[in-house]
């Protein structure tokens, strides 16, 4: 992995063993994507907040409070080692986004990108301008991701009823790596949220926060 900042395994854990002052410039963070083409890219605002304090409490890696937006032409882009995209309508890339994207992933990066009721048609439309020689399919259930911090044997937890299909996990894979993950019609951002916001029950609010502690762990490199 060549992206900037402390996103090999080896960086990781020299980042959680530095002292608390330099905590802030040295802690890794999720970059929340902000797109163009319609959608609400800023859903969820509790949600990534959440999960950063769950893997920071959980973990030994240190993770920022807040998540950090960028778009695709920002240089903040190569000091995220995890990007999340959600949303409930179109997401659109240009060609000069398309290009970035795919040489970020092929370097290393890790792109989430959780459906939030809407986004699916977009989403697979895009992702095939980035990866046109790969295809999006979905993860098996003894892919590492799905085990690394938090076991689940069946898969994707199903946190909201959408149209009544199971959730899914779908990825892409760059030389035996896991580069890209979507859930599709899991709806983990929702969980991700203060249980207040959707009326969560805890145990749908914890089973999301452990798939995305298990995302992000994968993301790094990290393996418990």
């Amino acid at each position: 992995m060549i992206l900037r900042g402390c996103l090999t395994i080896v960086a990781v854990l020299t980042c959680a063993a530095l002292p608390a002052q330099r905590a802030e410039h040295a802690s890794l963070t999720i970059g929340r994507l902000h797109y163009d083409g319609g959608g609400d890219w800023y859903a969820n605002p509790s949600s990534l907040p959440n999960l950063l304090r769950a893997i920071r409490e959980r973990t030994a890696l240190r993770t920022a409070a807040q998540e950090r937006a960028v778009r695709l032409t920002d240089p903040e882009l190569w000091d995220v080692p995890f990007l999340h995209a959600t949303g409930h309508s179109n997401i659109r890339f240009t060609d000069e986004e398309v290009r970035i994207l795919r040489r970020w992933i092929m370097q290393g990066g890790f792109l989430h990108v959780d459906d939030n009721y809407g986004l699916d048609e977009s989403f697979r439309r895009e992702i095939a301008r980035v990866f046109p020689d790969r295809t999006l399919a979905e993860v098996p259930l003894d892919h590492p991701v799905y085990r690394v911090v938090y076991a689940f044997p069946e898969g994707l937890p199903k946190i909201h009823e959408h149209d009544g299909k199971p959730a899914q996990g779908f990825g892409i894979f760059v030389d035996g790596r896991l580069a890209v993950f979507y859930s599709y019609q899991s709806d983990l951002g929702d969980g991700w949220e203060d249980p207040e916001v959707h009326g969560d029950a805890p145990a749908k609010h914890e089973a999301a926060l452990r798939m995305g502690i298990n995302l992000f762990a994968y993301a790094v490199g990290w393996g418990g």
